[in-house]
């Protein structure tokens, strides 16, 4: 596994398509339910009692006298607890689009149910965050330093007075390390995980990844690019730091891999090459993910000729990507199942 360091990113590097840095990780680097849908109308806390502790992945021991039922996420980490039963109270980061839609990261929240305190990167409003009255606010990291994902560094401090913290590391492991601490991080809060819905969506996840492996082995010759897009710009992601990435290379997936000189020349830091649009044909790929986030170019709107061109394209062989996926079960298994019918249907255009 790399040690790489999300460092020395430029401006020009906003997407990072390598790992799920946004333009906030870029930014910051640069120095700056109801039953149907499988939430529920009160929070799953509310079904434990008594003292609550959990240690996170800084190491940091967070005590309270009784589970939180005040919690605030950001808004992957409140999709992902939504699917276990758990509703938070505040949400932070991409939420909804530009039309008030539910944001891909948001899953299956209803959004009119949180209180969003910031909807793009920088965005965090502390003063409806304290009226809140929050016990415990819960994130990710995408660095080994820390630093809470979402949170703005000019408000840091302020934020962390009001509540203690918890933090799921996201970086530089593979995908089923951050599912099995949000796993444990719901069980704490008060989520029913032997229930059928959660057991069957474990075992539902692991038959995914069988089949990914099996696809994979019997096709080596198919090979994938992780992408992302902007109007100015093609990034091309390695696997490393990315946990999806990680662990779908750890079942097997051939991809293409950017050199670590390449990626460290334009400010990628570890986690990505960025291309002009005139040379994204650099690399023969027979299957292309692209980056599904609000802030990246969707495929559907493309226009650069030299994009059309490419084999993939041409043979349709473009499947959508989650950087920063939902950490619940339920919601990575289409992942896994949608690349293994992509590389058992792929033709060789490579």
């Amino acid at each position: 596994m790399s040690n790489a360091r999300a460092t020395n990113l430029t401006r020009r590097g906003i997407l990072a398509a390598g790992g799920a840095l946004g333009l906030g990780a870029v930014l910051a680097a640069c120095g700056d339910e109801d039953t149907k849908s499988g939430g529920s109308d009160a929070t799953g806390a509310a079904k434990a009692s008594g003292p609550w502790t959990f240690k996170d992945d800084r190491g940091t021991t967070v005590k309270l006298d009784k589970v939180p039922a005040n919690i605030v996420a950001f808004t992957g980490v409140a999709a992902a607890l939504y699917d276990y039963g758990i509703q938070v109270k505040g949400v932070f980061g991409p939420t909804k689009t530009q039309d008030g839609k539910p944001d891909v990261q948001a899953g299956d929240m209803d959004i009119s149910k949180v209180e969003i305190l910031g909807n793009v990167w920088g965005q965090f409003s502390v003063e409806k965050y304290a009226a809140l009255a929050p016990e415990v606010l819960i994130t990710t990291m995408f660095d080994d330093a820390g630093t809470l994902w979402y949170i703005p560094e000019e408000s840091k401090d302020k934020i962390a007075k009001l509540a203690p913290s918890v933090a799921v590391s996201v970086y530089d492991r593979q995908l089923t390390q951050p599912l099995e601490r949000m796993w444990a991080l719901a069980e704490s809060l008060g989520a029913d995980l032997k229930a059928d819905k959660a057991v069957k969506a474990k075992q539902e996840f692991e038959a995914a990844a069988e089949r990914l492996r099996k696809a994979a082995k019997a096709r080596p010759e198919i090979k994938v690019m992780a992408g992302s897009a902007s109007a100015e710009l093609f990034y091309v992601s390695g696997t490393n730091l990315s946990i999806d990435l990680e662990y779908f290379k750890a079942l097997g997936v051939n991809f293409i891999e950017p050199s670590e000189k390449a990626k460290a020349a334009n400010g990628g830091g570890g986690w990505f090459e960025a291309l002009s649009w005139e040379n994204v044909d650099k690399y023969g790929a027979d299957i292309i993910m692209m980056d599904d986030r609000a802030q990246a170019l969707q495929p559907s709107v493309i226009t650069e000729a030299t994009w059309k061109k490419l084999p993939a394209v041409k043979a349709g062989q473009v499947i959508a990507r989650s950087p920063e996926p939902i950490l619940s079960y339920s919601k990575c298994t289409p992942l896994l199942t949608n690349l293994a019918e992509a590389i058992e249907n792929a033709k060789k255009v490579s």
